[in-house]
């Protein structure tokens, strides 16, 4: 009788070995170097006790091109199609893709579903290389491209290590910063915010901006929570104004959460800019359309550079830099 197959060691099964996170494990397998002596021995030692064999069989792709690369949102599908951010970020990859001649492969990883799915895609070496966007908390999907091998280059950083180190992103923080410091210039001191998703970075930042602003200028803080969409702008503005009564000023940290809590803010009788005055993040066509002052963040270029480290890594060139952080400005129009 013929016994099945030995079960192939994991990643996740040597990080728990050793004690470390699954990413400083896969950074050790990659060679990196930001990874300290004594953890390194830890994970080889791991490695050598399980008996760890990595997935390199990816790397063979530099024989045998595919000339495609796949586009990663880790979004619902209507996400995808309602925010004008991902437009504009496919505008800049498609238009520098043109010149290399590849091809784009647009998939969603939203649900564990897709996910699995996508997995098994894309070690079977049908892509030369993956752009990784939308990234949220405690996603495997960026540490599994690093173990298999695959050009990998990751729009915005990740929250906690970053597995992928090739990165392009927009300086949301300072964004966010010179939003509220715009507010305050025009003498408002009851400044709320609508927040992007805390799990995801741009939220983070965008948050810590406007945080920081207000403790510069010694003022309270009030924040709701929302999710980047038109409805959670319009969900959290009437729970700010329940709440907030006498505020005279709102940050959205999207364009897409300004045009809700504008809405609101019409139904409720608050006139815009005399009586609250509001600033976006996107600067988007319906900032454009709506008068919204807003944050612009230079999205298409965001598009082209993450493209260009692609294609090097795909070449075997080693980048001249690693990360790239692209700076945004604000836009002023009536809304505030």
């Amino acid at each position: 009788m013929v016994s099945g197959a030995r079960k192939r060691v994991t990643l996740d099964e040597v990080a728990a070995h050793a004690g470390v996170g699954r990413g400083t494990v896969s950074r050790v397998v990659n060679g990196s170097e930001n990874v300290s002596p004594e953890t390194r021995h830890l994970v080889e030692r791991a490695i050598a006790e399980l008996n760890y064999v990595p997935n390199h069989a990816a790397r063979s792709l530099a024989a045998s091109r595919t000339d495609s690369i796949a586009l990663v949102i880790a979004e619902p599908e209507a996400r995808l199609f309602s925010d004008p951010f991902f437009a504009g970020i496919i505008r800049g990859i498609t238009s520098e893709l043109t010149a290399t001649g590849r091809q784009l492969l647009l998939t969603m990883a939203g649900t564990p579903e897709e996910r699995a799915n996508l997995e098994g895609y894309l070690s079977g070496g049908h892509v030369d290389g993956v752009l990784l966007l939308s990234q949220h908390r405690d996603d495997p999907l960026p540490g599994f491209l690093v173990d298999i091998g695959v050009p990998t280059v990751q729009g915005g950083r990740s929250i906690g290590p970053q597995v992928v180190p090739q990165m392009v992103d927009v300086d949301n923080h300072l964004g966010a910063h010179v939003a509220v410091e715009h507010l305050l210039a025009r003498g408002r001191r009851r400044i709320a915010t609508i927040s992007g998703p805390i799990d995801m970075i741009a939220g983070l930042h965008r948050l810590g901006g406007y945080r920081e602003a207000l403790m510069l200028a010694g003022l309270p803080e009030f924040v709701a929570h929302g999710d980047f969409t038109e409805q959670s702008g319009a969900r959290c503005m009437r729970d700010l104004l329940e709440r907030v009564p006498d505020l005279d000023a709102i940050f959205a940290a999207s364009d897409l959460m300004a045009v809700g809590a504008l809405r609101v803010l019409a139904e409720a009788g608050r006139r815009v800019p005399q009586d609250v005055a509001v600033v976006g993040f996107d600067d988007s066509s319906h900032a454009q359309f709506t008068g919204l002052s807003s944050v612009h963040q230079p999205i298409e270029d965001m598009g082209r550079e993450m493209v260009r480290l692609l294609s090097s890594l795909i070449s075997g060139e080693r980048p001249s830099r690693a990360a790239l952080v692209l700076t945004p400005h604000l836009v002023i129009r009536e809304s505030s």
